[in-house]
């Protein structure tokens, strides 16, 4: 590695960012990059650890120890192309995945982990700004196409590889813009749009060819695609939301997490907000927010309310509260259970664990505020605690209690394909191949909700085997 003693001699720093203050005022990106020099330092804190367990820690596999020592060595091309032979959208990763990378990484048992993420993001977004990331057009064509239905994280890897290895490759997405919950889910201010655009831009220049507003199953049917390509990928995405069943959840102001945070970002895209929302347009401005959920989909929903200019914003969870730190001795290298605070927190919200939702309550018509309980869990299930009950004031109830699965009208019904135990498409990690022939899945319509990172992993893997199916071999990476 570049300096054998960087970790002894070089304390971690991540990224900085914009005062929250002062980022709530627009949904721009608020992360200020670092300096070359910071960047370098940070990259010299890599241990000659012998057995990197950021590899296994990454769903993707980045060969990490060989672009942090690039990166000290200040050869950013040669790191670019180590990170894109594994990853094929790093500025994506490098924005939003929660970096389990860095929860394996060997520092951490005793010292705070490598900075990776912000190294990851830095190789990215020089490489934009120096011209080195540039289409990479096939030399031949195998006169065969494939047909991938959503343009998810999934979706795209799975389509810029097959396109890499020869393969006519249509992308279809039911939304009028590409990039599925990358463009709609996640809000603006923690990704940007305009990184996926310039990504499609490549893609098209590989091959790619992208049919937006086309809902398979719905305006485009399913069977002539079984007609009119080699094969087919499902890569719809895990869109079925949990529900909340309780009085009162059929009022007006009790809304997905999903549509409100849609809407805002087809606000910043300057699109028709309600076309697609038949319930109307939705906003937290002045308003008392509930958001009901304490993952990353609620915390979207926490910054978004700030910024629309709530009147107070509370986020409910029913799970306990998660220690401060997490046990290193228990957890290493796997994920840790600890409490987290997003930079949506940070920006005001108040947290509240341990609670069950009870009765929305309403005063003509309108959502004025939730009766709760607090709740202990014994044996995996819950328990009320007498005596505890209170009641918040509400007026937009905002529910981001994660998903159940692909949506099965449309698409699923007309593929024809089994499912699993647990509602997602029936495919393996080997041959990604459903029960129909010709037809694969990936990402989170075949695994369930997940990370963006295991969704460009799946979608890899899946083109892969599309690839080994149609030709008998394959040269692309898993």
């Amino acid at each position: 590695m570049g300096k054998e003693t960087g970790f002894l001699e070089i304390e971690r720093r991540d990224r900085d960012a914009l005062d929250p203050a002062r980022r709530v005022k627009d949904y721009k990106e608020f992360i200020l990059p670092p300096d070359e020099g910071e960047l370098r330092d940070q990259a010299a804190r890599c241990m000659d650890c012998g057995i990197p367990y950021c590899h296994t820690g990454c769903p993707v596999n980045n060969i990490i120890p060989d672009w942090n020592h690039l990166v000290y060595a200040g050869d950013w091309k040669h790191a670019l192309d180590i990170l894109h032979s594994t990853n094929n959208f790093p500025e994506f990763t490098g924005r939003v995945c929660p970096a389990p990378c860095e929860a394996s990484c060997t520092l951490n048992i005793i010292d705070q982990p490598v900075t990776i993420k912000s190294i990851e993001c830095a190789i990215v977004d020089r490489g934009w700004d120096e011209g080195w990331i540039r289409p990479q057009v096939p030399e031949r064509h195998t006169g065969k196409s494939v047909a991938v239905i959503g343009s998810g994280a999934a979706g795209l890897a799975c389509a810029q590889q097959l396109a890499r290895a020869g393969h006519a490759v249509t992308v279809f997405e039911k939304s009028d813009r590409i990039g599925g919950l990358l463009r709609y889910g996640i809000p603006d201010f923690k990704m940007e749009k305009h990184l996926i655009n310039r990504r499609a831009v490549q893609m098209e220049a590989e091959g790619v060819h992208f049919k937006t507003g086309s809902e398979v199953g719905v305006e485009v049917s399913f069977s002539a695609l079984r007609e009119n390509f080699d094969a087919i990928v499902l890569a719809g995405g895990a869109e079925e939301a949990r529900m909340l069943d309780i009085p009162g959840a059929e009022l007006p102001g009790v809304r997905l997490a999903m549509e409100f945070l849609t809407q805002q970002n087809k606000r910043n895209a300057g699109d028709d907000e309600v076309r697609a929302a038949p319930r109307g347009s939705l906003t937290a401005t002045d308003k008392h927010v509930i958001v009901i959920g304490g993952g990353d989909t609620g915390s979207d929903c926490v910054g978004t309310s700030n910024r629309q200019g709530a009147k107070s914003v509370t986020q409910l969870e029913i799970m306990p509260r998660p220690p401060e730190k997490e046990d290193k001795a228990l957890t290493w290298p796997d994920w840790p259970l600890k409490l987290r605070t997003s930079s949506s927190h940070e920006e005001g919200a108040a947290r509240d664990w341990s609670v069950l939702a009870k009765r929305v309550i309403s005063e003509g018509g309108r959502v004025s505020g939730l009766e709760c309980v607090r709740i202990e869990w014994k044996d995996g299930t819950i328990h009320e605690t007498q005596g505890t009950e209170f009641t918040l004031p509400a007026d937009l109830i905002l529910l981001a209690m994660g998903f159940t699965g692909p949506k099965r009208c449309g698409l699923l019904d007309r593929a024809g394909v089994k499912l699993d135990r647990c509602g997602n498409v029936a495919a393996d990690t080997q041959s990604y191949a459903t029960s129909e022939p010709g037809v694969f899945s990936c990402g989170d319509m075949r695994r369930g909700q997940s990370l963006i990172v295991w969704a460009i992993r799946e979608g890899r893997q899946c083109a892969r085997a599309v690839d080994e199916t149609l030709m008998g071999t394959s040269d692309l990476p898993r």
